[in-house]
């Protein structure tokens, strides 16, 4: 019973597992019940459904390229590889804080040559040993000695106000946040390597129209030329035709520079030298297309897979638990100490029982005037947990306009492809007849400029369209967070 402890045991019991400051708990977050576009009054070929996601979203587009250079930028891009370092490093500060919950035992041993200074305190005692006091000395002068020392000692802080406790709570947050900035991390990255692998097939794309429209547009040159051998047409006709000839030539080498960039980016994410994988990629490959169904999940489960929102939650539990630490820090610090040793004159009697010694007590500390460091410290704490609530909401709040903006961009694109497709096609047929009526002499020369261009300008907007469309849907799979969870070999350096 209760009663039969002495008072200052029970009120220690009393006290034992009371923990200062506010408890956390988990941060609840408004969804809609639905994902829904900015724009979703018109259906689009290929829209989200709410089926689970896969973690390993870019094997829904079936490039193999693609998965693997996703399956290898986890383990070499430098950013990640920063972040975990920043893991392992919070990880280890957990261990170094948690250590505050058991107690301390260390091994100590020392000798000295002692002298006993005639002049020092020793001698404010009086005495004929030339200031040594007879009772000591003996009325002779103390030689030197020597004295050998060894034992243990230990002390434990009695965590009575959960000090030590909110400590270690606030490190384990602090590693869950480091956990989800890495994860975040590696979000952005596996949407950065598919975004530039899309922007360069897709400048591929339009290098491959580009030079399709110049072997075009060469007949149309050889052609002029002929027609002005046979007296049919004027110089002018040939030389619109030669001028909108280089015209289209001079497109190539900012596309081809363009090519290059983006391999640089892909090498560089993938912590390789300049051009490294330009022989892997130069070989062009169609912009890999959007599928007919796009799982996303539902809207429940964002806070779960956004990194950020992850890691601004537990910082959120981090800065709750240091203002626990910062009311603790008002109340007495009680510390268990104790030691056990032996202390001889001789080596030899260092195993003898009569040269044993110990000491067992507690040390109370108790903060009486701080000059207000105490005080400022807790509204401080106090303060940066609001700070880290208001981050918290901007962090959601952001989030669900993320996800709000690339569904949009993803729907609006998908219409705007299905229109140039569509002009590209009406662009063919005008570029045709126009050939034909200018051929058979029905039709003026600049009609047959003016349908080269157009069908130029709208196969190059029709390839970037089809870039923009697989791009938005990996923007997409970013805002929802994805591809973290995907068991990526993971490496802090290289060996």
């Amino acid at each position: 019973m209760l009663r039969s402890f002495p008072p200052p045991i029970l009120a220690l019991v009393l006290v034992a597992g009371c923990t200062a400051g506010p408890d956390w708990s988990p941060q609840s977050m408004w969804s809609p019940p639905a994902w829904q576009a900015a724009d979703s009054s018109q259906a689009t070929p290929s829209m989200p459904i709410a089926a689970p996601a896969d973690p390993k979203w870019w094997a829904i587009f079936h490039d193999t390229e693609l998965t693997s250079l996703e399956d290898r930028v986890a383990a070499a891009n430098l950013n990640v590889r920063l972040a975990t370092i920043r893991l392992v490093e919070s990880r280890a500060q957990r261990r170094i804080t948690g250590a505050g919950q058991f107690p301390a035992l260390n091994a100590d041993g020392s000798y000295t040559h002692e002298d006993i200074s005639r002049k020092g305190v020793i001698g404010l005692f009086g005495g004929a040993s030339g200031g040594f006091p007879t009772s000591i000395t003996g009325g002779t002068k103390l030689p030197p000695f020597n004295l050998w020392q060894d034992g243990f000692d230990a002390s434990w802080e009695l965590d009575l106000w959960g000090r030590v406790r909110r400590e270690v709570e606030g490190a384990d947050a602090s590693v869950e946040a480091s956990a989800d900035a890495r994860r975040g991390a590696l979000v952005s990255v596996l949407a950065e390597i598919a975004r530039d692998y899309m922007q360069l097939r897709g400048l591929q794309a339009q290098l491959a129209i580009t030079r399709q429209n110049i072997a075009t547009e060469q007949d149309t040159l050889d052609l002029t030329k002929d027609r002005l051998r046979g007296g049919l047409t004027t110089e002018l006709d040939v030389a619109n035709a030669a001028a909108q000839l280089q015209t289209t030539r001079a497109q190539v080498p900012p596309l081809e520079q363009q090519q290059a960039q983006s391999i640089n980016a892909l090498s560089l994410l993938l912590a390789e030298a300049p051009g490294a994988l330009r022989s892997e990629l130069m070989e062009p490959h169609p912009v890999p297309p959007v599928p007919p169904r796009v799982p996303v999940g539902v809207p429940s489960e964002l806070a779960r897979r956004r990194p950020d929102i992850r890691q601004a939650e537990a910082q959120l539990h981090a800065a709750t638990a240091t203002i626990g630490v910062a009311v603790a820090d008002f109340y007495p610090q009680i510390t268990l100490d104790g030691s056990i040793g032996l202390q001889a004159l001789q080596f030899k009697d260092l195993g003898n029982w009569g040269a044993r010694q110990y000491g067992l007590g507690p040390s109370v500390t108790l903060p009486i005037f701080q000059g207000g460091r105490l005080r400022a410290t807790l509204e401080l704490r106090k303060v940066q947990q609001q700070e880290a609530a208001l981050t918290y909401q901007q962090t959601v709040l952001q989030a669900w306009h993320d996800v709000n903006n690339a569904l949009t961009a993803y729907a609006t694109e998908q219409r705007r492809h299905d229109a140039l497709a569509a002009a590209v096609d009406q662009n063919r047929v005008a570029l045709d007849l126009s050939r034909q009526r200018y051929t058979q002499g029905l039709a003026d020369f600049l009609n047959v400029l003016d349908a080269q261009r157009a069908l130029l300008s709208a196969q190059l907007q029709l390839a970037d369209s089809a870039t923009t469309e697989s791009a938005n849907l990996v923007q997409l799979y970013k805002a929802l967070g994805g591809g973290w969870e995907v068991d990526f070999p993971v490496q802090t350096a290289k060996n």
